[in-house]
């Protein structure tokens, strides 16, 4: 057989299609792939919780990208080890007090699976927490109390780019940042350094998989290290073009089941 490839899923915008649902000749073709020796994972700037519930519809055994990076861990397997890589916490609570200054809509903190929000929101509880009750509501100067993964920033669409220039100036060595894609408009900060691609590089070292038989598939800003760290960086037809432009092929549309298509090409499926 083929020598096992590693496959690397990015969620929205990617292996989802626009339902957030995974499309079925997709999700056939993975069961196909990983029955065939092939190593399949999720590589996602969504924490855990929210990535679970199609980690286990995959039926994965391989450990899971998350956060963009700053989470990897293996759900079955503790001898993969914890990857974790927090922001420093006086660095947070100078980048909220930054923040602040700019009067944003609202900041949320993950420490991995805990969540504080700056105020109450509802929109954010229901789309980003799952429904769940965030862990503390308040000023996060005094709840905050260990190195959080992930600061969410919801500023005023006007404030974005001046807020992102600050961040860049005066935080670019401690920090990384993202913005999600409308129609939410948040900048995502994380630990200088960490992207999905750290994470990947942890899962193709576990596996013993080089660079040549990665194959990583993305749409958005916090998938360019990963496309450009795969030997077939993938970029979604739906892509944004600075991707495109990164990527080794542009296939299919997630709607068109991009992921399906190409990987039936270069693995030689029917």
């Amino acid at each position: 057989m083929t020598q096992p490839y590693l496959i690397a899923l990015d969620l929205d915008g990617t292996l989802l299609n626009d339902e957030k649902k995974i499309p079925r000749k997709t999700k056939e073709l993975l069961f196909q792939l990983i029955d065939h020796g092939h190593h399949v994972c999720i590589s996602t700037g969504r924490p855990f919780r929210s990535s679970n519930m199609y980690y286990e519809e995959l039926e994965l055994n391989t450990p899971i990208v998350n956060f963009n990076g700053a989470f990897v861990h293996h759900p079955h397997d503790a001898g993969f080890g914890i990857h974790h890589s927090p922001l420093e916490l006086d660095v947070a609570k100078r980048i909220i007090s930054a923040c602040e200054t700019f009067k944003v809509k609202n900041i949320m903190v993950e420490v991995l699976d805990d969540v504080y929000l700056k105020k109450p929101d509802e929109v954010i509880v229901n789309t980003f927490i799952m429904n769940e009750n965030p862990l503390q509501i308040g000023d996060l100067h005094k709840t905050l109390q260990d190195d959080p993964t992930a600061i969410l920033v919801h500023p005023e669409d006007h404030h974005i780019p001046e807020l992102r220039a600050m961040l860049q100036k005066e935080h670019a060595e401690v920090v990384d940042q993202r913005v999600w894609a409308a129609p939410w408009n948040i900048i995502e900060v994380i630990r200088s350094g960490i992207s999905k691609a750290t994470g990947l590089k942890k899962i193709a070292e576990y596996y013993n998989v080089p660079q040549d038989r990665i194959v990583a598939f993305g749409d958005e800003d916090n998938d360019f290290e990963m496309i450009e760290y795969a030997g077939h960086g993938v970029a979604m037809g739906n892509a944004i073009d600075e991707l495109k432009a990164r990527a080794n092929y542009v296939t299919l549309t997630n709607e068109e089941e991009g992921i399906a298509h190409y990987l039936k090409n270069i693995l030689k499926l029917v």
